[in-house]
This record gives structure tokens, sequence and C-alpha cells, in this order.
């Protein structure tokens, strides 16, 4: 179901855009020490248990933020492809023999909502402000955020670093930690650092606020920044869920001249034309003759990949896409321990043509989303429209199901 925009009559969604005033937690929510026991509340959360194959929805344990943290009472979350991948096991997240133990985990790392409380030594928010959830921090010290990189941001390493893991649960079930899939947006309440949370006007509906905190990002980006689509080019975006749609979008913003959007679902091919693609193909072996057409046979300039999976296979037909002196950008999760791919080496280096990996899109999360929401608010970004459905946290299971098969491009939990 779209979303309303600023301005539009408002609706159930709507109603979570204006949140003026802090939403209180119960009685003794605050951080407090009472005879050495930590006070916590209790805090709905989807959790993905170890050998599970689907999340569960528990009543958390939730301690309130410490120095540098703030709590905030979610409004949404997207339900992003990379969650279900660790459910899945794509991501393998549990590597005893390296000290990689994540289980169990809430989900979630794509999400807004209200700061309803911050810790000590927080400067940048306070209790009421709306505020985007990004998956990677940006501290605005280290060598990447000064060199213009926030999205590689040395804090960003904590979110595999076992120890900063551990140190960073704030949630607990039965007396056991319950870890987080980057932030755990998959519950009633979060609480983490300042680093990750962009704060943003309040005219902005907080269901697309949410998509912005990762998947418009990325795809956005992949376009815009990291393949550089510039005027008059051919790009192809291989998948076109919320991430390839993203893609469509900031090609065409970019003023690309043709859009092929490659996706073997037939809805989102459909629905990738009527956000600024201009051809669509069930593969990427049924595009090359389109490519090559609109192109007298020179290919594409820039192959984005978006599918829902990078396996290795799928690199071979994305170089036959790109032209002489072309760019492949790849953009989606592939399996974390995947080392072969198919492609022909002799003839990408001869062709002078250029892979590039991505995080985020080659995006600055505290420039890039308030900027991304102005261009939604002036209508040249639709967001409202890559939201296809939304769930009660309890029908999360249901939200990834609807997306494995392909009835999505974006769902989004909407809490109460």
């Amino acid at each position: 179901m779209p979303v309303p925009r600023p301005g539009r009559a408002s609706g159930p969604v709507q109603v979570l855009t204006d949140i003026d005033q802090t939403i209180k937690l119960p009685e003794r929510s605050r951080l407090e020490t009472q005879a050495n026991e930590r006070v916590t509340v209790k805090n709905p959360a989807a959790v993905y248990f170890e050998g599970a194959k689907e999340f569960e929805v528990v009543e958390a344990d939730l301690e309130g933020p410490r120095a540098g943290e703030v709590l905030v009472k979610m409004a949404a979350a997207g339900l992003c492809h990379s969650d279900d991948h660790r459910v899945q096991g794509d991501m393998v997240a549990h590597d005893p023999a390296n000290g990689i133990i994540e289980f169990p985990m809430i989900g979630g790392h794509e999400g807004a909502g209200v700061v309803q409380e911050v810790g000590p030594g927080v400067t940048t928010l306070q209790p009421g402000d709306h505020v985007v959830l990004t998956f990677v921090p940006s501290c605005g010290r280290c060598r990447m955020c000064v060199t213009g990189y926030q999205m590689l941001c040395d804090r960003g390493a904590d979110i595999q670093n076992p120890g900063k893991v551990r140190e960073k649960a704030r949630n607990s079930y039965k007396g056991e930690l319950l870890f987080a899939f980057g932030l755990g947006s998959f519950a009633e309440y979060c609480v983490c650092e300042e680093t990750y949370l962009v704060k943003i006007d309040k005219d902005i509906p907080l269901p697309v606020a949410a998509m912005v905190g990762c998947c418009v990002l990325t795809g956005w980006g992949s376009a815009v920044n990291r393949a550089e689509v510039v005027p008059g080019d051919v790009v192809v975006v291989v998948g076109v869920g919320g991430l390839g749609t993203s893609a469509v979008q900031g090609a065409r913003f970019s003023g690309a001249r043709y859009v092929v959007a490659v996706d073997p679902v037939e809805f989102k091919r459909r629905n990738a034309l009527e956000m600024g693609a201009t051809h669509a193909a069930a593969s990427m072996e049924a595009a090359f003759p389109i490519v090559a057409e609109l192109t007298r046979g020179l290919m594409a300039d820039k192959v984005i990949m978006t599918p829902s999976l990078l396996l290795g296979e799928l690199m071979e037909p994305a170089n036959m896409l790109t032209r002489k002196g072309g760019t492949i950008v790849a953009t989606a999760v592939a399996p974390t321990w995947q080392t072969d791919i198919t492609f022909n080496l002799f003839s990408f280096a001869m062709s002078n043509k250029t892979l590039k990996g991505t995080l985020y899109g080659q995006s600055n999360p505290r420039y890039d989303v308030p900027r991304v929401l102005d261009l939604y608010r002036d209508g040249l970004i639709k967001l409202d429209e890559m939201i296809t459905q939304t769930y009660a946290l309890a029908d999360v299971n249901k939200g990834y199901k609807d997306m494995r098969d392909g009835l999505n491009i974006r769902g989004v939990i909407v809490y109460e």
C-alpha cells in the first residue's frame, strides 16, 4: 500500500509521522543500577535462533542506553533481503573456529523512529527527534570518514567483531544475550550508538524514511556514486527489487538515455518500467539483443548487479553485457564464503573494463539521507510507490515469504 507523502490526506501510516511528543516507556525504563541489577523493560522482538528457518517474536528484556547511546521507539523497519540471507544461511554468522557467534540474533538493520532517551555524552540528538537508522556508523573522525567515505567508517568493522557485538548487546531473552544484525530494528525499541542515527525532518513519513536507511541509498548510490552514470549512458540493472528499483531511479536521475531492467518476475519488470526503466527483460540472456540493438552492438556503459543473491555464475553474462571500457558494479550480497566465479578474465582485461564492489552505494549517510529525502519531498524520486505492503511485527515471516515469492518490491514493518 502506498504511503502518503507530506501534504497528502492523512491515513493509517501518516499518523506515525506526527509524533511530536516523546513516547514514554514504562516506569523505570531509564538506565539505573539498583542492588547491582540493571533495570530492563519488555521489548517485543523478532529473533533468529540458530538452526531455525524463520524468525520468532519473543518478549526480550531491553536495557536503557549507556554512554554515547540512544533509545529509539521504532516506527517502521524495512524487510531487507540481507536479513533473510542470514536466516537462509547465505550470510554465515556462526563460525566458532574464528570466534564468531552471533546467535540468537534480533533481525533488522533498516528503520526509522523517534528518540526517547539519550545516554551520557550524546550531543547531536534529543528526545522527540525523528531519526533514520543506518546500518553503518559514521564517527566523523576516522580516516575513512574525513576523506568522504563514511560508509567505510572504522566503527563499521564492529558489526563483525565478536567482542564488540557482545559488548553492544542490550537485549536478552531468558537470561541469554540477543545479538543484533547491525541494529536490531525488528523490535519495538532499539538501543544503538549515536553514530548510527541521522536526524531527519518530522514531515517525512517514517515508513518511507526507514527504506533510506539501507535499500534506497544502496541502490541509488550504486548508480549515482559507484557506477557514475552520466547523461546519455545505457545502463542495465540486474534484479529490480528494492535495491534495483532504487538503482533504476538513480540512473534515470543521472541522465541515462536507456535503462534496461532485468528480472525473472513479471511484476517487478512492470514496476521498474513505471519507476524509470525504458526496457525490461526476464534474463541477462534476453537482455543481450535488446542492449545490442539500442547501442548498435557497442553494449551497455554500466551494468549494476542487484539480484536477490549475487552468484558467481552471474558475472560472465554481466561481462558480456558491458561495452569496452564499461563498468560493472557488484552491489547485491553474495554467499559469504564464495570465492569462485565464472568470468572471462581475458575478455575483461583486453576490453579495459572495470569491476567495482560497493557498500551502501558509496553513500555518506549524514549527507545522503537528508539529500535523498529532499529529492523525495520534491517529487524527484519515488519512495511511496516502493512500499508494496506493510506488516505488523508478528507477521515478519509472512513478509519475507512474500518477498521470496516475488510479491513485494519492498515490505515494511509498521509499529503501532
